[in-house]
């Protein structure tokens, strides 16, 4: 598995196992567990939860899996977000759907996150969403005191673009060292907008969530996916792969800002396809194939 190396002491697995659906999934412990080691067989070392995923449930699931074999901790990465305030059964503090990046809402979000996950740091904390109420000088004081407390090791953010990522970095000691963002060759906004060009830039090693359109490259309707699809399958049948997802995930491995994918499967199979993208490179004419596929027209 390819790693990248987002700092001196921290990379990242090329394909990261995110964790959003975990709730929907059904799985014992033990089953989430041997989910959690069949990643970590394949090189995904690096996991992607969020305090909000599955309504403030998902990292307790994962944490319980983890409690019956801690030391694997110390063979992953961990990442989650917050900042994004939902009503759920077990928050009934709070009363709206909103935005809260607040130093003692981060602090406290942190603080539930580590027992959740049954870990005694984070590797990356990111703030969910852009907040349009964000006070830069709390969130950064919160970052410094959760550095330097040893609870979380490396911060970032989260579909931010880049007017927002500079203003919150220009408060921060240290760089933010992701951006993760929908790209997939369904959404192009990150790349048309130049929030890409940004991270290639500054060196900032996007994550990609959404990589597979939620489907929509397998079963939509609409005129583009129906022309993604069968530039896919004309791409497919070139390289020899197995599977279109393979042939989405070679494309976003192919572009030079070294994006990581999100695989949001319970399903090993589908792990292991994503896995095998690694093998696949394209050539720029099929790249630009599935490009202009999904645009509808060619490039000017």
């Amino acid at each position: 598995m390819q790693r990248i190396q987002l700092t001196e002491d921290l990379s990242f697995s090329r394909f990261i196992h995110g964790l959003w659906r975990l709730d929907s999934w059904n799985q014992t412990k033990e089953e989430t567990l041997d989910l959690i080691k069949y990643a970590i067989e394949q090189g995904i070392t690096t996991f992607d939860h969020a305090d909000i995923y599955g309504k403030f449930t998902c990292e307790n699931l994962f944490g319980r899996a983890l409690a019956i074999e801690p030391s694997l901790r110390d063979k992953m990465e961990l990442v989650t977000k917050c900042g994004i305030v939902i009503e759920a059964p077990t928050r009934p503090q709070h009363k709206s759907h909103h935005y809260n990046t607040s130093k003692k809402h981060i602090i406290e979000s942190v603080e539930n996150s580590l027992s959740e996950l049954h870990t005694d740091y984070i590797d990356v904390l990111l703030i969910h969403r852009p907040d349009p109420f964000m006070n830069p000088e709390e969130v950064a004081d919160a970052f410094r005191q959760l550095k330097e407390a040893g609870k979380v090791r490396h911060f970032g953010v989260s579909n931010f673009k880049h007017h927002q990522f500079t203003m919150l970095q220009s408060y921060i000691d240290e760089k933010l060292i992701t951006n993760q963002i929908e790209i997939s060759p369904y959404q192009l906004e990150n790349i048309e907008d130049g929030t890409l060009n940004f991270c290639l830039e500054n060196r900032i090693t996007p994550m990609a969530w959404s990589p597979l359109a939620g489907g929509a490259l397998f079963k939509g309707t609409d005129e583009k996916s129906v022309r993604l699809r069968d530039a896919l399958e004309k791409v497919k049948a070139e390289v020899g792969a197995s599977s279109i997802d393979e042939v989405a995930y070679a494309w976003l491995l192919s572009h030079p800002a070294k994006i990581m994918p999100i695989i949001g499967s319970s399903q090993k199979e589908r792990i292991t396809r994503a896995v095998r993208a690694l093998d696949y490179q394209l050539t720029i004419d099929q790249w630009f194939e599935i490009l202009q596929s999904s645009m509808g027209h060619d490039v000017p």
